[in-house]
């Protein structure tokens, strides 16, 4: 009687529970540099309320494809040229970002968008680039569809939240922005190889311990502020001395020398 439950592809056993930690712990750590990625495209809005909508609209759409494309796994895996496209264009990203110009800081520009509706597209696209990556780990560690799909759902939830973060985090750390795209010229790098020979791909922990060693150099500087900007706390605690009222003629002179005589 219990068989038909035993066998379901839905049976949620301790083994399973393990593997599904394994694949949000991956999702988590692998979905840093997917993050600051959207981060950086949605902070070339340059309005708060606009990035929100467009990260929102962007990784919904973002994950009715990356279900479909765990759907579809087994199927896409079969061709290298998807691997190709997507390593492509992580790495025509990290090209764009490197090659952009500078602003006064010496920072590296975002791409600006003139609506949400541009930048939505874009959000779409980066998300199942990485994906690509993600999904293929994904499977590789377990067969149960099921699993990979829970754990890529709560990736993308993830994934939201950590963009927000970023995008604040961009403003505050100085290499921050360069860090997250030298790590998606790794990915796009990872996926190329598998496409040439998948004997070349360098391990799973091999990846991690990169993406920490350049986040942390990511971190590791503070945004200066300006000697020049103080603060309200600072400037009404700087005291402005009266004008002090001094004689202009002879005669005030000597007026205020008597009255000091005769005080």
């Amino acid at each position: 009687m219990l068989d038909p439950i035993l066998e379901s592809p839905f049976n949620f056993s301790i083994e399973a529970f393990f593997i599904l930690v394994i694949l949000i712990g991956l999702e988590a750590i692998l979905s840093a540099d997917n993050a600051i990625a959207l981060a950086a495209i949605t902070r070339g809005l340059k309005d708060p309320k606009l990035e929100q909508q467009a990260l929102n609209i962007g990784l919904l759409i973002a994950y009715g494809l990356r279900i479909t494309l765990i759907l579809c796994s087994r199927w896409v895996m079969q061709f290298w040229q998807f691997e190709v496209l997507g390593g492509g264009y992580l790495l025509w990203l990290a090209y764009q970002h490197f090659t952009s110009p500078k602003d006064e800081d010496d920072q590296h520009k975002d791409p600006e968008f003139a609506n949400v509706w541009q930048a939505i597209p874009v959000i779409a696209v980066t998300d199942i680039a990485f994906s690509l990556d993600s999904v293929t780990t994904a499977i590789a560690i377990s067969d149960q569809m099921w699993l990979v799909v829970a754990g890529g759902t709560i990736g993308v939830i993830t994934l939201r939240f950590m963009a927000g973060l970023f995008i604040r985090w961009l403003d505050e750390y100085v290499h921050l922005a360069d860090a997250g795209y030298a790590t998606v010229t790794l990915v796009g790098m990872r996926l190329m190889t598998r496409a040439i020979n998948d004997q070349l791909v360098p391990p799973e922990w091999l990846m991690i311990t990169l993406i920490i060693g350049i986040f942390a150099w990511g971190f590791s500087k503070k945004t200066p502020i300006d000697s020049h900007q103080q603060s309200p706390e600072s400037s009404s605690e700087i005291a402005v001395a009266p004008p002090t009222l001094e004689p202009k003629t002879d005669s005030e002179l000597e007026a205020k020398v008597e009255s000091e005589i005769k005080s």
